[in-house]
């Protein structure tokens, strides 16, 4: 798929694939287009070119909410919670959208956060907050789950704790799981694979070991060798 924005070409004929149980990693430097991946994908942009297919049947004729009753379903690099609104509340909309078999409250009892159902969005940590966006994900009993950026705002006993997380939800929730993140530790941790963006392009996909080792991924982070 690409996508371009006037003269800035954000995706530049771009393809991968995750296959069903896989834990995926997206990664590339900031402004690489990783999050514009995720919003093509859950149809917030159209793709100039290319297809987006999921379980074989494309999306570009879905709607947003369309998407997450085809079974995906995401959270966001900047949280996009009703911040007015309580933490069970914000999970029911996920309900709302996709009934899944699991309740609203079963769901905040998995991600730990059934005691606190009741406080306002506002008034939480910004990792807590990134919790309940996972949560309002989940309930909509998705098979695809996006994640962009979730360790944003963790310490790093909290990201150690989150990548032993995403690989117990994967066994849980039956999920593929399409991580975007810049801490390269959980994602080399996690992944079965990784796709690298730069400036839009894919320059790079294989295994963690893979990816580390080859030298246009070393050049897009550190720079050229002088």
């Amino acid at each position: 798929m690409s996508k371009r924005f006037g003269g800035i070409v954000a995706l530049d004929a771009d393809s991968f694939t995750a296959e069903p149980g896989e834990i995926v990693g997206l990664i590339g430097p900031n402004g690489a287009g990783k999050t514009t991946a995720f919003n093509v994908i859950t149809r917030l942009y159209a793709p100039d070119e290319g297809d987006v297919r999921f379980e074989g049947e494309t999306l570009l004729g879905t709607s947003p909410s369309g998407v997450i009753r085809r079974g995906i379903a995401r959270t966001f690099q900047n949280v996009e919670l009703f911040r007015g609104m309580s933490i069970l509340d914000n999970v029911r909309v996920g309900a709302h959208a996709r009934h899944g078999e699991q309740s609203p409250e079963d769901v905040l009892f998995y991600v730990n956060l059934y005691s606190l159902r009741h406080r306002p969005a506002a008034e939480l940590p910004y990792g807590t907050q990134k919790r309940v966006e996972l949560a309002r994900a989940l309930v909509s009993a998705p098979r695809l789950l996006l994640l962009d950026e979730p360790a944003g705002g963790l310490s790093h006993e909290e990201v150690e704790q989150l990548g032993a997380f995403i690989k117990r939800l994967r066994e849980d929730y039956e999920l593929t799981v399409v991580l975007v993140e810049h801490h390269m530790g959980l994602v080399m941790g996690v992944a079965d694979r990784v796709h690298v963006l730069d400036f839009g392009k894919k320059i790079a996909e294989g295994t963690p070991a893979e990816v580390q080792g080859d030298k246009g991924v070393i050049e897009a982070y550190l720079g050229a060798p002088a």
